[in-house]
């Protein structure tokens, strides 16, 4: 028979529904501050609030659990919990504990007022944070509530549990089970949302002090909310509390209410709200921590750049996240995880792309990397090379991407960083911003001290491979000093022919264009007019830098006509105009022009040719004699050939050649210079190659599908 007056509990729930008024929530939270007087212990109860969860998750309301089920879960917590020391922090707080327990069991068992009830557990722990005093009443109700279910659970098989459920009424209670689902449902999921706000509440009592500050704007708001959020917590575990002693007290009316589980359900929706604003206020809380940090270890690799070192491990460190039980590095090689330990003391390449490095980028880089594998004990082949992958972190890391990625690093046959996340976003940071990163790749060379020797050494790598290890301004300087204009430097990177065409004494010519119409009847009057002037000749084919569609049909034809010879590789035309730009840029950065520089004439008109709609042509014989002309000129003055025939043989067919092309050349003239915007740095001043002219400089937005 219940003892317990019916109608004034239902009053006490009813009353429940209202909550508080703004001006109520203002008077209560007067009042809850005024019990907080934190005495400055730091008491961590990350170790009971796993216990808390564990009694919560093992207090299944289910009466038909197995016993064999329920003793497997607390072996497992009893072993989990002597292994990680909770002993220590359970026998501080037991204490208080039960005293929250004592006062709710006593409270919640009669018509007692809610918010009363909750004022009191807060009197009781005044003295400690907020943290705590959410983790000790929910502590002291996961005694009550594991208590109440743990006979439940016996109660089929255990004489003692059994004896104990029918001085609490509980076979009534399971044999109604069914019934009162909605109730158990509603004490979990409000169970449920205490958790992920004592969560949070603990979170934020965690944050590092160091990088967030009360004053800061995102832990003031966060903090004004965390009272409330406690005083909802206590406030929802009385109504646990009583809705269980209604359980084992009540009629067989209350047994089948619904009124009391949209209590509990109405509760756990304003917990839940609070969830959600916590979790925003906290996000932000991390946003402003992260930057911080952000900009900690900004300046830290800004620092660590600046200062001396023995060796190249505290940088190498410092960019790829590494930790002593973590293998950073992905060996091309050998196909395995390897530590930075592979890179102490070395010549470090860091090749910095993103997951569009294209084939042909990595075809070349790859073909030069082999050479110098060759021949490891050359003074040239002492360096290494590290991918490092710098990916968009605003957008999610997708299947797709994961497959892009791993697919460039199986072609890669050096090393390259595990995975993209290694990278932190302050050395992204970095790369960008002190080492201009701007999706065209760099490599950045590191002497064996981690001294940054050349913010980009690709360049010099298009230019000379290998042969410019270890790649300092200073052998850039000097292997320029060595360097005239001739087809060697122009050409003999991408047909090793030249070499054994040159030794052969005979004359070369280099053309392209896109025109095939202008190709066959250069090509054809080219060879007729060598015939007649009895010089033996080779002519090359290398394309067009931004048409491979073009150039590959084109070479097809060619081939097929046998005009002349071809590039078969299209890597191999993507190579030679690549270098060309990667001269312009080594001279710019040498601070080298036109005016000054004859080589660069040489490389801006060859790029100007590139750059318009027309053929053109370089004729060479040996290493001092070249001529060169745009397609319409250079076919004009082989179709005069009996013009200037007489001049070959005292003169030698290329001086004849220039001194004609010079006779037939208007001084009206239209040249264009196009280079990569995201390539080097492009100078405010360039001047014609042709009359020295300042160029006019425009801006040209280009989408080329071919």
């Amino acid at each position: 028979m219940s003892i317990v007056n019916v109608p004034a509990r239902r009053q006490r729930f009813r009353g429940d529904r209202h909550l508080f008024s703004s001006s109520d929530d203002t008077a209560m939270l007067n009042q809850l501050r005024a019990t907080h007087a934190p005495d400055g212990r730091d008491i961590d109860v990350k170790p009971l609030l796993r216990i808390i969860e564990d009694i919560f998750d093992c207090a299944t309301p289910t009466v038909h659990s197995s016993v064999q089920g329920v003793q497997a879960q607390t072996d497992a917590l009893d072993d989990k919990t002597f292994r990680a020391g909770y002993g220590d922090i359970v026998e501080l707080l037991s204490y208080t504990i039960n005293r929250i327990s004592c006062e709710i069991s006593c409270k919640c068992s009669g018509s007692g007022d809610a918010h009363a009830t909750t004022m009191a557990i807060f009197n009781m722990v005044t003295n400690y944070t907020w943290d705590a005093k959410v983790v000790l009443a929910l502590a002291a109700f996961a005694v009550y509530y594991g208590e109440f279910w743990l006979v439940a659970q016996l109660f089929p098989t255990n004489s003692l549990a059994k004896s104990v459920a029918i001085l609490k009424q509980l076979p009534e209670i399971m044999e109604r089970s069914d019934a009162l689902k909605p109730k158990y449902e509603a004490i979990s999921n409000l169970i449920r949302a205490m958790i992920n706000v004592t969560k949070c509440i603990v979170e934020f009592n965690e944050l590092p002090q160091q990088y967030i500050t009360p004053d800061t704007p995102a832990y003031e708001s966060t903090a004004a909310l965390i009272p409330t959020a406690a005083y909802w917590i206590i406030r929802s575990i009385v109504a646990c509390t009583s809705q269980i002693m209604g359980l084992i007290t009540m009629s067989h009316e209350y047994l089948s209410s619904t009124t009391e589980a949209w209590e509990l359900s109405s509760l756990a929706h304003k917990v839940s709200n609070i969830y959600e604003h916590l979790r925003k206020q906290l996000e932000l809380c991390y946003q402003h921590i992260n930057e911080k940090k952000h900009i900690e270890a900004y300046q830290m690799l800004i620092r660590l750049f600046e200062t001396p070192h023995i060796d190249n491990m505290k940088i190498l460190r410092a960019l790829i996240y590494s930790k002593d039980d973590q293998l950073p590095l992905y060996d091309g090689t050998s196909k395995k995880r390897v530590s930075l330990d592979v890179l102490r003391r070395k010549n470090v390449l860091l090749l910095i792309s993103d997951l569009d490095l294209s084939h042909e980028e990595l075809s070349i880089l790859d073909q030069m990397y082999q050479e110098s594998r060759q021949h490891p004990t050359r003074a040239e082949s002492q360096y290494e090379v590290v991918w490092l992958p710098v990916v968009d972190r605003s957008t999610p890391w997708m299947e797709q991407k994961q497959q892009q990625f791993e697919a460039l690093q199986s072609m890669m046959p050096w090393y390259s960083v595990c995975h993209p996340s290694l990278l932190d976003p302050a050395v992204i940071r970095y790369i960008k911003e002190v080492w201009h990163f701007n999706k065209k790749p760099l490599l950045v060379v590191l002497d064996p001290q981690g001294r940054v020797a050349n913010p980009n050494a690709l360049h010099m790598m298009w230019i000379w491979g290998s042969m410019a290890f270890p790649f300092t301004t200073a052998r850039e300087e000097a292997l320029w000093r060595d360097e005239t204009w001739r087809i060697e430097l122009l050409a003999d990177a991408v047909e090793p022919m030249i070499f054994q065409w040159m030794q052969e004494g005979k004359y070369i010519c280099l053309y392209g264009g896109e025109n095939m119409v202008w190709i066959q009847r250069f090509t054809v009057t080219m060879h007729a007019v060598a015939q007649e002037a009895r010089i033996p000749l080779e002519m090359l084919y290398v394309g067009k830098s931004d048409l491979k569609e073009k150039v590959r049909k084109n070479n097809a034809t060619i081939a097929a006509q046998g005009l002349s010879h071809i590039l078969p590789d299209e890597t191999l035309v993507w190579y030679f105009w690549v270098r060309l730009e990667s001269m312009w840029h080594s001279k710019v950065q040498n601070r080298r022009s036109v005016e000054n520089d004859p080589i660069m004439q040489e490389i801006v008109t060859m790029l100007s040719y590139d750059a318009s709609d027309q053929g053109w042509a370089v004729i060479s014989r040996g290493p001092a004699e070249m001529a060169k002309a745009k397609g319409d000129v250079l076919l004009t003055c082989l179709n005069e050939f009996d013009n200037w025939r007489a001049d070959v043989e005292p003169k030698g067919f290329i001086q004849a050649l220039m001194d004609y092309l010079q006779k037939i050349q208007t001084p009206h003239h239209c040249n264009r210079l196009i280079l990569p915007g995201t390539t080097g740095t492009i100078p405010e001043k360039v001047v014609c190659a042709e009359c020295g002219r300042p160029m006019e400089k425009y801006i040209m937005y280009r989408c080329c599908t071919d």
